[in-house]
């Protein structure tokens, strides 16, 4: 066997292998993609506000609003999405957790969202854990996951053109051959095509299934480094600790609107047991989950205890934070969803052609053999 022949088998097996879960991601990705246009124009009657020129309700009255409409559910997050947008109490009990929507300016109770019943997150969790326990889920999709790495290497050594005159014919499609040869020759060059931002997605997909991926990419533009260092919660002295108090999330919240005017995104967790500290955090653009910056707040004076902006990270915490925004090509705003929507159903279908070759190969064989 040739080293081509070689690769080829290879690039087979782990296709057959790996094909129908590659298949699912990447089309549950493609579905994500525009999520958030998506609902803003289906949920727009609590999605969306209008605008005043007046401060966001502070979040403990948002926290208490809740209360009283989801009496059995604790509050974690409150979070204020942009001027135009409501604002979202994130809470939990034993059995549920709920995202109750408010009007950030009045207070206005809007919607209440079960994630276990939302289309979207139920199309997120199959992309993450094609809805198995999270455990066992995350690793097939791993594996999976890096399968498809090896497939897309694989599949670039066997497209590479042995002869300079072949160079034209494997960047093209015959579009007036026979379907099988068309499909053949769409597979190799759209896998080609695509193969550098698919690349890109399979990584910084493999960050939310592995910390050590995360790590990795943190230490490969730090040159080193240690990650757990640099994203450590500051802690306090439980031992003169008081109570937590409603107004410390409220001075953080205040604190930091003050710390950053510019932000468009807020968020504040609220402790939830003794020693919890409080964290805020700040986006310059609405949905947009990069570039942040964080602060932590003593949970019963408020005082800031510690502040890390943005340009004061490392750029390898910079580059992991905006993981996401890569992954889902958010980072590029409209554009780069296109891009990663498009690169997405490309790969959905790699799976499909390839196992078209497959067949048809193996069919072509069993003709042959009598």
């Amino acid at each position: 066997m040739g080293f081509k022949t070689k690769i080829r088998f290879i690039h087979k097996w782990l296709g057959l292998i790996s094909g129908l879960i590659v298949f699912v991601v990447c089309i549950t990705g493609c579905i994500f993609c525009f999520h958030d246009e998506i609902k803003d124009i289906t949920r727009k009657d609590w999605r969306l506000v209008e605008p005043q020129n007046k401060p966001f309700l502070l979040p403990s009255e948002l926290q208490q609003k809740a209360k009283e409409i989801a009496p059995a559910n604790k509050a974690s997050m409150v979070a204020y999405y942009g001027k135009n947008r409501s604002a979202i109490v994130y809470t939990y009990s034993d059995t549920e957790n709920l995202y109750l929507y408010f009007n950030p300016y009045t207070g206005k109770y809007l919607k209440t969202e079960n994630p276990k019943t939302d289309f979207f997150i139920i199309v997120e969790y199959i992309h993450l854990y094609l809805l198995l326990p999270d455990y066992i889920g995350k690793h097939i999709i791993g594996v999976s996951t890096i399968i498809f790495i090896l497939l897309l290497i694989s599949g670039i050594i066997q497209w590479w053109p042995k002869r300079r005159s072949d160079i034209k014919r494997s960047f093209t499609v015959k579009w007036s051959a026979k379907w099988r040869r068309v499909n053949y020759d769409w597979h190799n060059t759209s896998g080609f095509y695509i193969s550098l931002i698919a690349l890109i997605l399979a990584i910084t997909g493999l960050t939310f299934t592995y910390e050590w991926v995360g790590d990795g990419i943190y230490k490969s533009f730090n040159f080193g480094g240690d990650k757990a260092a640099e994203t450590k919660t500051p802690t306090i002295d439980t031992t003169t600790f008081k109570s937590n108090s409603a107004t410390a999330i409220d001075k953080a919240f205040i604190q930091t609107l003050k710390l950053q005017p510019k932000a468009e995104m807020f968020f504040v967790m609220i402790p939830q047991q003794k020693g919890d500290i409080v964290s805020t955090g700040a986006y310059p653009h609405t949905l947009r989950y990069d570039q942040q910056s964080n602060y932590y707040f003593h949970p019963s004076s408020g005082k800031l205890i510690q502040s890390q902006t943005f340009d004061k990270k490392s750029l390898g915490l910079q580059v992991v934070e905006m993981n996401y925004g890569i992954h889902t090509g958010q980072v590029l705003n409209l554009p780069g969803k296109i891009i990663a929507f498009i690169v997405s159903l490309i790969a959905a279908a790699l799976p499909v052609s390839g196992f078209v070759i497959w067949f048809g190969r193996k069919k072509k064989s069993k003709k042959v053999k009598p």
